[in-house]
């Protein structure tokens, strides 16, 4: 039962939001860039949530370029209006020449660490895995959308070929890859000319990618499967020591899943299934959380961060023994999402110390990032995680397409023998969280963020600073945030000294971050219709509202 009354009342670490929230009657787009919102807004206008996703989706592999790009992979979650729920999973897979062997894992490397020598699953073309974000989002508009695929893309292309000022955001991401980034002519061209950083203000000119993405408007996504880009693509691969092949491309699938659903006080929460690591784990920390008060132990309390630490923990430990690729790894779905399963892990909690957790399932017998948030007035909402993972992914550019493709490799373990070790067309295993959360039936939340193996976790803590503390849409997101795997765990700076310390008593090995993870964004649906939308700080997040609507039928006015 939720505690009524302020969470402040309750709380060990207090904070105050730095943005606003936006509102809206007839739709909301809520994207980490101002430009890709404004481009699913302009969608909404005549469009469905579907189309104003897919317009902010390639918008963003423009403006937020470090994030996301028609060479990665991603998950969405649609709600149709019909109250239907399903995630078209468009993850990258490992490319059909990979070999076990392929890569020579760094000596000493810990169980959680993938480095491979000479870093070649994570910089450079041998780090690129089969891309699948192009086609899903074409798939998905052909399905679910109203509007023309060249309609969509108009924006992203204009920002593209008239260019756009870079935010202090790009500049710093920019600054953290300008190492590697400068050992690639094409890529430092664009965003280091000169050999420096591009600065806060200073245009974004992309006019090859540009033709690349009129190319895609004016024939789908055949033009990278089945057409002339995928011929860049391949030739560039085999020129440079890169994996992907034509065959890659030809036998890429998209695959619809069926969400996972969790029972929390009450509310009905919808996440990923497999290969996504997110919805099960996140499921399994619910239900482990539901025996302990929550509301009560208040937020950011040395208390409430012990338990969500060492569920954490658990979840993390089960995640390395058994999630994966379904069609390659026999995840245990329903023992890792039952209550009965969360009772055995809750009663090994100990109130006062941290612990080390070791996997409680195994597998079974057989087989960087951006996030947006679109909703409509018919009941049409979109929550989708894309990413070409690590920020730049593989810190080159693919001359002739001018784009930045993923370094989904990186997210393979290189040691045979584990669950998420390689194997030709095996689909990634992510922690993208995009969720949605219904009270009496009725969809109250959906939400997402990047972030890497620190994005479910943090999708779990909005959850409860929602439903236990009741905290507003936009404190949720902003909220100071906690992470940890087994090692340190990492506290946002604004988690109070005496916490820290209280923690630090306890066993935790406590280390002070400026951030955990990326930039939440989300929305709320209310009883009378009208929407809320929210972005945190972490990004250049912006929720535009739309609202308003035609005029009265008849309407005609005269000049005197």
């Amino acid at each position: 039962m939720t505690i009524t009354g302020n969470w402040r009342d309750r709380a060990g670490t207090v904070f105050e939001c730095q943005k606003q929230p936006a509102s809206g009657s007839r739709g909301m787009v809520v994207s980490n860039h101002p430009l890709a919102s404004a481009a699913g807004a302009e969608m909404l206008a005549g469009g469905n949530a579907i189309d104003a996703a897919i317009a902010t989706l390639f918008a963003l592999t423009v403006v937020e370029p470090m994030m996301v790009g028609i060479i990665g992979g991603g998950m969405a979650h649609i709600r149709l209006a019909d109250g239907s729920h399903r995630f078209i999973d468009g993850q990258s897979t490992v490319p059909l020449a990979v070999r076990p062997d392929s890569y020579r894992s760094k000596p000493d490397s810990a169980h959680d660490v993938f480095d491979t020598v000479d870093n070649e699953n994570l910089n450079g073309p041998k780090a690129v895995a089969t891309p699948g974000s192009l086609k899903a989002w074409c798939e998905t508009l052909r399905r679910f959308g109203t509007m023309s695929l060249a309609d969509v893309m108009q924006p992203a292309i204009r920002h593209a070929a008239r260019g756009y000022a870079a935010t202090p955001y790009l500049h710093e991401c920019i600054t953290d890859g300008a190492e590697e980034m400068l050992k690639d002519k094409a890529i430092s061209a664009i965003y280091l000319p000169d050999g420096v950083p591009l600065k806060a203000g200073e245009r974004v000119v992309q006019s090859e990618y540009a033709e690349t993405l009129t190319t895609i408007s004016r024939h789908g996504e055949k033009a990278l499967y089945h057409g002339p880009l995928g011929d860049i693509l391949v030739d560039y691969m085999k020129a440079h020591g890169g994996f992907i092949t034509r065959e890659d491309l030809t036998s890429y699938k998209t695959v619809e899943r069926a969400p996972i659903r969790a029972d929390y006080r009450g509310w009905e929460i919808l996440g990923p299934p497999p290969p996504a690591a997110s919805g099960v784990h996140i499921a399994q920390m619910l239900n482990i959380l539901e025996g302990f008060d929550i509301a009560a132990l208040g937020f950011g309390t040395a208390d409430t961060i012990h338990y969500v630490a060492e569920v954490l923990k658990i979840a993390f430990a089960d995640r390395a023994a058994a999630s994966g690729d379904p069609d390659f790894v026999g995840v245990p779905v329903a023992r890792l999402t039952s209550k009965d399963y969360a009772d055995e892990r809750r009663r090994a909690i100990d109130p006062e110390r941290a612990q080390r957790w070791s996997a409680g399932v195994a597998q079974l017998e057989g087989a960087h990032t951006t996030h947006m948030t679109a909703a409509d007035a018919m009941g049409n909402v979109v929550a989708t995680t894309q990413t070409i993972n690590n920020l730049f992914g593989a810190r080159i550019m693919i001359p002739g397409l001018g784009t930045v493709p993923n370094n989904y490799m990186n997210l393979y373990d290189p040691r045979p023998g584990h669950a998420l070790s390689l194997a030709p067309g095996k689909r990634v295993t992510t922690s993208m969280s995009p969720m949605m959360a219904l009270r009496n039936g009725k969809l109250v939340y959906a939400l997402g963020l990047p972030g890497g193996k620190k994005i479910f976790p943090s999708a779990l803590q909005a959850l409860i600073n929602l439903i236990d503390h009741g905290m507003s849409l936009q404190q949720a997101v902003e909220a100071p945030r906690v992470w940890t795997e087994g090692n340190a765990l990492e506290v946002e700076l604004a988690v109070p000294q005496g916490v820290r310390a209280d923690l630090a008593s306890r066993g935790h090995k406590v280390l002070a971050v400026p951030t955990v993870a990326g930039g939440m964004n989300a929305i709320q649906f209310h009883d009378d219709g009208s929407l809320t939308g929210a972005a945190c700080w972490r990004a250049d997040g912006t929720p535009i509202g739309l609202a308003g609507g035609l005029a009265r039928a008849g309407i005609r006015f005269g000049l005197a």
